[in-house]
């Protein structure tokens, strides 16, 4: 339920309302506008008297949300959220470009991907340390050791750094890391995301290859619920009949979920296709349809990378595909 103020309510006023509704066992999320604050009524909001509520003087209008997401809901929240991550902001306009291995292999790998990243425009390294794999007899990374290496390579370069978690039970773990990664397989490991909710961490959380938007968003809500509303959504792409790409990527996701969400949106061309060769059109058309950001799988030798080197860029091509969205940003602006 959202209740919205009369521009002219005092501050008094509405913490007096919202001491009110916290005493009915609601939690109240404040979104202050220019004109006007909207009220986020979370919890159980049928003891609310709807009509009693609409006849108080400082109240404009009440609304009930059907959708079944609602801290992540845009009506909840009608400003876009800027996630900040160390000084670097995602969402409103600010966008970031993550960059980095699949794996984390070695020191010399790891180190020599992140300098070359941010020398061409990358504002966090990506790397995974712990790798939930189709097969178990693929690499599945270096686990606490690979969480290691990728803090040497953000002491070397300033890079704020992003891995996947696989586990409840790795959560200490990642104290250190500054953005955790909830990958496909997991974004409907509740559980998992009901912990991360406890945490002050961003979390980058990825869409199921087989998940609805609803579902997406509903998963959302299970980290806010919890407390944590520092989500970054990122659309990957889609399971369909093709096979001629890993996935289908779905960028009608990108303004769909900025009509949906508050949250912001990024795009994975890289596990949404699965090609190399398409990594460069499809993060330009991900740009121009207003995602917030990219995050691009890059290897200094695909060929010999451990995993999912068939869809990693060089450094060399990650440099033309940065100067090209950038380019793009400045033409839709």
């Amino acid at each position: 339920m959202i209740t919205v103020l009369k521009e002219e309510t005092t501050e008094k006023q509405r913490n007096e309302l919202i001491s009110w509704l916290e005493g009915l066992g609601l939690r109240v999320h404040v979104s202050v506008g220019d004109y006007k604050t909207v009220l986020g009524l979370i919890g159980d909001t049928s003891k609310i008297d709807v009509e009693m509520l609409e006849v108080l003087d400082i109240v404009e209008k009440v609304t009930r949300i059907t959708e079944p997401f609602k801290s992540a809901n845009r009506k909840f929240n009608p400003k876009n959220s800027v996630i900040d991550v160390k000084g670097t902001k995602c969402g409103d306009g600010n966008f970031i470009v993550i960059a980095g291995p699949c794996s984390v292999e070695s020191e010399e790998q790891i180190v020599e991907i992140a300098k070359k990243v941010k020398a061409s425009g990358a504002s966090m390294l990506r790397g995974g340390a712990f790798k939930p794999r189709t097969s178990p007899y693929d690499f599945q990374g270096l686990k606490a050791e690979g969480l290691e290496l990728l803090l040497k390579a953000r002491e070397i370069t300033n890079l704020p750094i992003v891995t996947e978690i696989v586990s409840i039970n790795h959560i200490p773990l990642f104290e250190d890391v500054d953005v955790i990664q909830v990958g496909a397989r997991n974004m409907q490991n509740f559980e998992l995301l009901k912990e991360l909710g406890k945490t002050n961490k961003t979390i980058l959380l990825k869409r199921g290859f087989a998940n609805t938007i609803k579902e997406f968003l509903m998963s959302a809500e299970y980290i806010m619920s919890s407390g944590n509303e520092n989500i970054i959504l990122c659309e990957r792409g889609i399971r369909t009949f093709e096979t001629y790409t890993r996935n289908t990527l779905d960028l009608s996701a990108v303004p769909l979920l900025h009509n949906l969400t508050h949250l912001p949106v990024i795009v994975d061309p890289s596990h949404g296709t699965g090609r190399a060769n398409l990594v460069k059109p499809m993060a330009a058309a991900a740009t121009a349809c207003g995602a917030d950001g990219l995050t691009i799988e890059v290897h200094n030798n695909p060929k010999e990378a451990l995993s999912d080197g068939e869809q990693s860029l060089t450094p060399e091509e990650f440099e033309d595909v940065i100067k090209q969205v950038n380019k793009i940003r400045e033409a839709i602006v």
